[in-house]
């Protein structure tokens, strides 16, 4: 199961790196304002900054003011992606420390449960990742859609794919390393217990045999010997 756990561990590394990239990303959200191909303007926003490009190449930014003037979904987003990004990095090095291929983690036991956590750690991840991306989604679409919406409408950037490409990878990931530990315990643990059924079944037909002597007589010994004793006891009377 070595080889399920390094798939497992390498899709939900991918998944980091791809919610890493997400949260660091000015494309959440895109516009363009454009009478032709010259003039072209595209506005971007993301959770930490608001960028303006042109069709010559030039993008400026600017970080946003102030966390107190954010709109609440936004600063809801951050905190997730956050917490996914720091989820996901304890998630890589637990499941390096208790992946089989390694020799760090202790025994068998241990590094089961330390792998377990780990996958415990990248479904949380992802869960967090897909939670802001879909918040952040809805409230795109649902001002695009609305028709008493006057201020300035966007679509969905970049960044949201990436997010939630990341999300599934870091759930794959961590669900397989979930599912990579009971098989190679029960491997693990097998022989022990057969030989605690072997140990079992001696002492249990041991105390059997015993019980049997204890409650029984032994039969009577018709040995020659004893034989010719009593034919001659009667002889002489």
């Amino acid at each position: 199961m070595s080889g399920l756990q390094i798939v497992a561990f390498l899709g939900a590394l991918g998944g980091l790196g791809a919610t890493i990239a997400a949260t660091v990303s000015n494309e959440w959200r895109a516009t363009s304002r454009a009478s032709s191909v010259i003039t072209a303007t595209w506005v971007l926003q993301g959770l930490w900054n608001n960028c303006a490009g042109n069709a010559i190449g030039a993008l400026h930014c600017r970080p946003h003011h102030t966390i107190f003037a954010l709109e609440g979904y936004i600063q809801a987003c951050r905190g997730l992606m956050i917490a996914a990004v720091c989820l996901g990095f304890f998630g890589t090095v637990f499941a390096l420390v208790g992946m089989k291929c390694t020799k760090i983690g202790g025994t068998d036991g241990s590094k089961a449960k330390i792998a377990c956590f780990a996958g415990a750690n990248f479904i949380l991840s992802g869960l967090c990742s897909v939670s802001a991306c879909s918040l952040y989604a809805h409230r795109i679409t649902s001002e695009f859609f609305d028709p008493l919406f006057v201020a300035q409408k966007y679509e969905l950037g970049a960044a949201l794919f990436i997010g939630w490409a990341g999300s599934v990878l870091c759930i794959l990931g961590g669900t397989l390393l979930c599912f990579s530990i009971p098989c190679s315990s029960r491997k693990a643990r097998s022989p022990g217990a057969y030989r605690g059924a072997a140990s079992h079944s001696h002492v249990s037909s041991y105390q059997r045999g015993q019980s049997r002597s204890m409650g029984q007589r032994p039969p009577p010994d018709y040995t020659n010997a004893s034989r010719v004793q009593h034919f001659d006891k009667n002889a002489y009377v």
